[in-house]
């Protein structure tokens, strides 16, 4: 069984983290170990250096906390050209694998709030009367009208992340 840790405690990330391991290893072939690190950026990342800074951050620090794992993960969301993302950053042994994640273009009214310093979960969980919104469907659930999640969003970048720790040709 592969011993995965989690580089954050919110059950979004953890849930597309799981999703993805168990897609491609195996259903049960994992242990999910979460672990809340800091990311060495500002609580709200611009653009997608200083996002994927976060992650890597994220995951050396993770490694640290739990050096016994198979595997180490980070998802980091950031905004970049009027947009939310994220970056996923999974590394082995061994091994690192990064994607990014697709885009969702956000509206002028909540973009003026971030830049004037808020963070987005906080504006989001102000515009729509949604607690803690980041951990839930965050802000790709509300403007798809759930045709999309945060966590599905994630899901997607952490299988993209993966591809290097089962396809031979990356080795």
């Amino acid at each position: 069984m592969h011993q995965v840790v989690s580089a954050t405690t919110n059950p979004a990330k953890i849930q597309a983290i799981l999703r993805a391991f168990e897609q491609i290893f195996g259903e049960g072939s994992c242990h999910i170990d979460a672990v809340a690190v800091e990311s060495g950026v500002p609580e709200q990342p611009w653009g997608s250096e200083e996002t994927r800074a976060g992650a890597r951050n994220r995951v050396v620090n993770a490694r640290q906390a739990r050096p016994q794992a198979d595997y180490w993960v980070a998802i980091e969301a950031g905004i970049d050209n009027d947009s939310t993302f994220s970056w996923v950053v999974i590394e082995s042994a061994t091994q690192r694998g990064e994607a990014r994640s697709a885009t969702l273009p956000l509206p002028a009214i909540i973009l003026e709030k971030v830049r004037a310093g808020e963070a987005l979960g906080p504006v989001m969980s102000q515009y729509t009367g949604i607690d803690e919104i980041g951990r839930k469907e965050g802000a790709i659930g509300v403007f798809t009208a759930g045709a999309l999640t945060r966590s599905g969003v994630y899901h997607q970048a952490v299988i993209l992340a993966l591809s290097p720790f089962h396809n031979p040709v990356y080795r």
